[in-house]
């Protein structure tokens, strides 16, 4: 086949300017001319249009929170959280924008916070966290509309950082609940709140990981964090993550960076959130299903020394309560729990939260390896103690005199801070001005020694401060990132 090609230069010579003028002409055009109709600019349309029909039907339901409540300076504590300062006094202490000062004795002051909350019924109920309301004298709500309200505390959650607030009103705008099990890694979701107290302000990411849990409320608490990389900052607290339905799979409740959103935020599962709104609302206290083991999530070099593959999933007891649900169905330490209620249990934290969503005397269906061989029980659950008699722990004026609190050291805390091979107790908090802040003791530091003894968790830890009160003083080994140092504590007798 002959190709004539010499046409191509039969062109006049005005034909060739002007190509080239056309040429020159699209190079110096806006972007927006080529980009405008193509099929990847609608689905960004599309996109941007479903994220502002989500913003404009949820945002009404959306509320801002104002709450006062009184401390006394001598008890408070200064809070340096490795998690950005989400709870209690920080949070408090951010939002009245003040410096540190020397505590002075028994000065009443009135503490302020703003936060977020979402209606949840027409006739007032709103879903905020515990962190933000409870102990609190006064809760203002103020609506999208600029209404303006006084809300009843109805009940609080520590154990899980929810809380339900009302106030008087009917015929509300409310936010329906997704069911947060089925929310998947990936997808897309919203965030609506007053960061910073500003009012309605809407963020987008996507679900980053489920199942964290960060030790944030107490070593007995319940949390089954969503990650999310949509923007979360102080003032979100209490505010709807929502999926592409406009509907609630999550409650943000923290973030990790103390100078605010780096892109890890973290909401409580409104499954979770819901079990404990639906007991509260009701008038009662709450009440979870309890099975009455210790257990620890299942990794291989574990899975390998109980003689199962090294890919095995599940939790395997360490401890059995004395005549707990457990005991008297037959549960023996070193079974490894693989299912429950026909579910496979891949995560320890989730296992934890599946169990305190039930009730009390349900009965559920446990499938465990022992001795490598697959053995069914059926277990009626007991009822969860409070937090106060799982977490034990020293009395309230050790916690003042040491200057800081500590938790055990969880695996995705492990991570975060690079101490997967490390054993110790992670500090989580520390009271500014202490004798613990100026010996540089701050939250992520890793406790692995009191006087010399190795501490695995906080039980160890105390019983080790306890012996070191009898000599005055505490030589702990502290590892903080690559740095490994030691602090000599000072102690009452």
């Amino acid at each position: 086949m002959h190709i004539d090609n010499s046409r191509h230069d039969t062109k006049p010579p005005l034909c060739r300017t002007a190509s080239s003028l056309c040429i020159l002409m699209l190079l110096l055009a806006p972007i927006s001319v080529f980009g405008a109709d193509s099929d990847s600019v609608k689905a960004l349309r599309q996109m941007g249009k479903a994220f502002s029909t989500i913003a404009e039907q949820a945002s009404p339901a959306v509320v801002a929170l104002t709450v006062q409540r009184s401390a006394s300076r001598d008890s408070q504590m200064y809070r340096q959280s490795p998690f950005g300062n989400p709870f209690e006094e920080d949070l408090f202490e951010f939002f009245r924008r003040r410096s540190p000062q020397q505590r002075s004795p028994q000065r009443r002051e009135t503490e302020r916070a703003q936060g977020s909350g979402f209606i949840i019924s027409p006739d007032g109920y709103i879903l905020t966290n515990n962190h933000m309301v409870g102990g609190a004298e006064q809760v203002d709500i103020v609506l999208s509309d600029g209404r303006e309200f006084k809300a009843k505390i109805i009940g609080t959650d520590e154990a899980t950082d929810v809380a339900v607030v009302k106030i008087d009103a009917e015929g509300l705008p409310f936010l329906e609940f997704a069911d947060s099990d089925k929310l998947e890694v990936g997808e897309w979701v919203v965030a609506i709140g007053n960061p910073m107290g500003l009012s309605h302000t809407v963020t987008a990411g996507i679900v980053s990981a489920k199942g964290r849990s960060l030790s944030l409320l107490g070593p007995a608490s319940i949390e089954n964090f969503i990650q999310t990389d949509a923007a979360i900052n102080f003032g979100n607290s209490g505010g709807p993550l929502l999926n592409l339905d406009g509907k609630v799979v999550g409650m943000n409740t923290a973030i990790y960076g103390a100078s605010g959103n780096i892109g890890l935020g973290f909401a409580i599962p409104i499954n979770l959130a819901g079990h404990a709104y639906r007991q509260l609302r009701d008038g009662g206290k709450i009440e979870r299903g309890f099975l009455g083991i210790e257990f620890k999530e299942l990794a291989p070099q574990l899975a390998a020394s109980l003689g199962l593959e090294e890919d095995t999933k599940g939790v395997a007891i360490s401890n059995v309560v004395e005549d707990s649900a457990a005991d008297k169905a037959g549960l023996e330490r070193y079974d490894v729990i693989v299912e429950l209620d026909g579910e496979p249990v891949v995560k320890g934290n989730e296992f934890l939260n599946r169990v305190a969503i039930l009730s009390p005397g349900t009965k559920v269906q446990v499938v465990v390896l022992r001795d490598g061989r697959r053995k069914n029980f059926t277990i009626t659950l007991g009822k969860r103690p409070s937090m106060e008699e799982l977490a034990g722990g020293p009395p309230a004026e050790t916690i003042e005199e040491l200057g800081f609190t500590v938790a055990n050291l969880t695996r995705d805390v492990s991570e975060q801070y690079g101490y997967e091979d490390e054993s110790g107790v992670i500090v989580t908090s520390v009271v500014q001005g202490s004798e613990a802040a100026e010996l540089l003791i701050t939250a992520g530091s890793l406790i692995k020694e009191v006087n010399r003894q190795k501490v695995r968790n906080t039980d160890e830890f105390y019983e080790q401060i306890k012996q070191a009160k009898t000599k005055g003083a505490a030589l702990l080994l502290i590892k903080r990132g690559r740095t490994t140092f030691l602090a000599l504590l000072t102690l009452s007798k």
